[in-house]
């Protein structure tokens, strides 16, 4: 039997910085309250019944509303959304707590945060919560689809924005 070795979390974080991503906002709305993260973790895992899945840090106890909204939407940034990808990403104190007096803000079917101008933004009904070691992955059931003009999509890798 193999033993288990224990990989280094600096160097792992380093190898995945090579790996593209495409950048989303994931927002939720609850009692009034309403959050939004900027992640890179996202994809689809279904088209038939249409599904997606997000990874959000799951050590950060604002995620909660997440799952206690039972809902969120995902919301895929262009290349020209680089600086609001900033204002989600919370690595920059000075920004103000309502994140969303930047950019502009609408709903589809749920009532979470849908980013007008976004490539794509998927309305979601929370289905189902993972956590995985230090995060929580969410799965949801998209209940309505919006898209924006076709632009280069905003990429995160090497620690940085590129487009495509």
């Amino acid at each position: 039997m193999l033993d288990r070795l224990m990989l280094d979390p600096p160097l792992y974080r380093d190898a995945m910085s090579r790996y593209a991503g495409h950048v989303q906002i994931v927002t939720t709305a609850f009692e009034g309250e309403k959050r939004g993260v900027t992640i890179t973790a996202a994809c689809s895992v279904s088209d038939n019944p249409a599904m997606v899945l997000a990874c959000l840090n799951a050590s950060n106890p604002r995620n909660e509303i997440f799952r206690k909204s039972g809902h969120f939407a995902l919301n895929a940034l262009a290349a020209d959304q680089a600086e609001l990808a900033n204002v989600f990403s919370g690595r920059d104190p000075s920004i103000p707590g309502d994140r969303f007096t930047e950019g502009q803000w609408g709903e589809l079917v749920t009532g979470a945060p849908i980013l007008e101008g976004a490539l794509a933004s998927f309305d979601c009904r929370l289905m189902e919560v993972k956590v995985m070691s230090t995060h929580m992955i969410l799965f949801g059931e998209v209940l309505g689809v919006v898209y924006g003009a076709q632009k280069p999509a905003l990429i995160y890798m090497d620690r940085g924005y590129r487009s495509l």
